[in-house]
């Protein structure tokens, strides 16, 4: 009898090329389908919350299938961790109702983005954050960042999307909290929100570090979302210091 389970995964995606299963390049769905079918014989494409780019990272990455498999989910995590490289850890397994999906069932994601300020970037940090040791107003940066909480058209935040389904035509999302806080060397930015455009939160740092350069004011945030025009936001923050922290349901 098939069941649904519901994986939760932690990785670290310098050495990935992303989520998603592309021609002869090592993705994160599928190393986790060729676990799968390793441990349980069957071929499946788990479905994840959302499709992480190359290089980000996660700590709560939600993602579903269907097994016939009658290994109890505490021990798939053993099985799969013994086959996973060690750059990817699953974190729990858990039976869910049928109607149940990763993407379709998520009510919000939670992102951080991690700027390492100090002038020297300790080595066992460098591959999870962006170093900026160079002078930002972070104050500036925090009242930027406050103005996309709400629901906003984010099309002047986001990149064209090629995975993007025709149907899928609205920009608009909801942000229910946008900070930033200082944590010892730290300047990390926490987001928020039921769903997120492609390259969304890269290009929302991109353009707060702006603001906190000077090139932009806070007040210049709201007009950059009216555009509705992403050569008006600035540049993409580097994925190096993105993480997907958790999705609730």
């Amino acid at each position: 009898m098939a069941k649904n389970l519901k994986i939760v995964l932690a990785y670290d995606g310098t050495d990935f090329a992303g989520w998603q299963v592309q021609p002869n390049r090592p993705t994160i769905q599928q190393t986790l389908a060729s676990a799968i079918e390793r441990v349980t014989g069957e071929r499946v494409l788990p479905q994840g919350s959302g499709r992480t780019d190359a290089g980000v990272h996660a700590l709560g990455q939600v993602a579903s299938f269907s097994t016939q498999s009658p290994i109890p989910p505490r021990n798939l995590v053993v099985a799969l961790n013994d086959i996973f490289p060690p750059a990817i850890r699953v974190l729990s397994v858990e039976e869910v109702p049928d109607g149940f999906h990763a993407r379709h069932s998520a009510k919000s994601k939670l992102y951080r983005y991690r700027i390492w300020r100090g002038g020297i970037c300790p080595p066992d940090v460098a591959r999870y954050v962006y170093h900026h040791p160079y002078p930002l107003n972070e104050d500036a940066m925090q009242q930027a960042a406050t103005v996309v909480v709400g629901e906003h058209d984010f099309t002047s935040f986001a990149a064209v999307d090629p995975e993007k389904g025709e149907g899928e035509t609205s920009n608009v999302r909801t942000i229910k909290l946008s900070k930033f806080e200082r944590r010892g060397e730290e300047l990390i930015y926490e987001v928020e929100g039921n769903g997120f455009l492609h390259h969304m939160v890269r290009n929302l740092v991109g353009a707060f570090l702006l603001v906190g350069k000077a090139s932009l004011r806070p007040e210049d945030i709201p007009p950059i979302l009216k555009a509705r025009d992403r050569s008006a936001a600035g540049h993409t923050a580097p994925a190096s210091g993105l993480w997907l922290v958790s999705v609730r349901y």
